[in-house]
C-alpha cells in the first residue's frame, strides 16, 4: 500500500473550507493551518461557535401603539354587560370628558339606518336612509353604499368627532344578524380609517334612559322622543334620536 506524502496532505488539507468548523468531540481538538493560512484555529466546540462572527440578528416583536388616537371601540358583547364601557374621546384628548364643540353622529344600524346627528353648534337633525339591495345586484352593494353615505356625511358636516351606535344582541332571524354584524363591520373599519371615535350602546340602555324601562316598546320610545321635541318618521329615526339623546346626556356632560 502507497503511504500518502506530505504534497497529498497539503492537498487535502487546502480543498477545505474556511470558516467556524464544530468537531463534536468532548476533549479540545486543533486543526493545523496550512502554508496559504487557508484553516482558522479553534480550541474546543463550544468555544467554536461562541466565537463565530456568523451570529442572527435580533429583532424583537414590540407591540406599537398609538399615542395619537385614544381607540374606544365597543362590539356586541354576548356576555351580558348592560353600561358601555369606555368614553368616546374627541382625538388629541386623553382621559377628559367630551367638549361642547364635538360633533357626534349616532346611528341604529340596519337595512333602514336611522340616524341623528349634533353639530359642533349643538343643532340636531336626524332622518333614515335604505341600503336595500335587490336580485339584480350584489350582496355586498348595500355595504358599499353605506360607506360611500358616510363619506358624503362627512363632506357635510367637514368634521365627525365621535359616532355612536345601537348595540344589538338579538335579531329576529339570520339574514338580520348577518346584515346588522356587515354594517358594523364596515362602520368600525371606516371609523378606523377615518381616526374616529366610536362606542356602541346597548338597546336596553338607551331605552332606561329616555323612557325609563330597558324593555319599552318601539311606541313608547317614538313617543319619549316627541316629548324631547322631535318628530321622527319611524321607529328607526327614533332609536337613534334617543341614542343621541343618551350621549348628550351622559358623554357630553354640561353641554345644552
Amino acid at each position: 500500500m502507497n503511504q500518502p506524502t506530505n504534497a497529498d496532505t497539503a492537498t487535502r488539507a487546502g480543498s477545505l473550507q474556511t470558516g467556524p468548523v464544530c468537531c463534536n468531540l468532548q476533549t479540545a481538538c486543533k486543526l493545523e493551518s496550512s502554508e496559504n493560512n487557508d484553516l482558522c484555529q479553534f480550541a474546543v466546540c463550544r468555544d467554536q461557535i461562541a466565537d463565530t462572527p456568523c451570529k442572527l440578528t435580533r429583532n424583537p416583536a414590540t407591540a406599537q401603539v398609538s399615542d395619537r388616537f385614544p381607540v374606544c371601540t365597543q362590539t356586541p358583547s354576548p356576555y351580558g354587560r348592560e353600561e358601555p364601557q369606555g368614553v368616546a374621546l374627541h382625538p388629541g384628548e386623553k382621559g377628559g370628558l367630551a367638549s361642547a364643540c364635538m360633533t357626534v353622529l349616532c346611528l341604529d344600524l340596519g337595512t333602514k339606518t336611522g340616524w341623528a346627528l349634533r353639530s359642533s353648534d349643538a343643532l340636531i337633525t336626524s332622518g333614515t336612509v335604505e341600503f336595500k339591495h335587490d336580485r339584480y345586484q350584489g350582496g355586498g352593494m348595500r355595504f358599499l353604499r353605506f360607506k360611500h353615505w358616510l363619506d358624503r356625511m362627512l363632506t357635510t358636516v367637514s368634521q365627525i368627532d365621535a359616532i355612536y351606535f345601537e348595540e344589538v344582541r338579538r335579531h329576529l332571524g339570520v339574514d338580520a344578524a348577518h346584515a346588522y354584524g356587515g354594517f358594523l363591520a364596515h362602520l368600525s373599519a371606516w371609523c378606523e380609517q377615518h381616526d374616529i371615535a366610536y362606542e356602541g350602546v346597548p338597546v336596553g340602555t338607551i331605552k332606561r334612559h329616555v323612557t325609563g324601562k330597558g324593555n319599552a316598546g318601539k311606541a313608547k320610545v317614538i313617543q319619549a322622543v316627541r316629548q324631547r321635541g322631535h318628530h321622527p318618521a319611524d321607529d328607526n329615526e327614533a332609536d337613534a334620536l334617543a341614542l343621541l339623546h343618551w350621549v348628550i346626556d351622559t358623554r357630553l356632560v354640561g353641554v345644552a
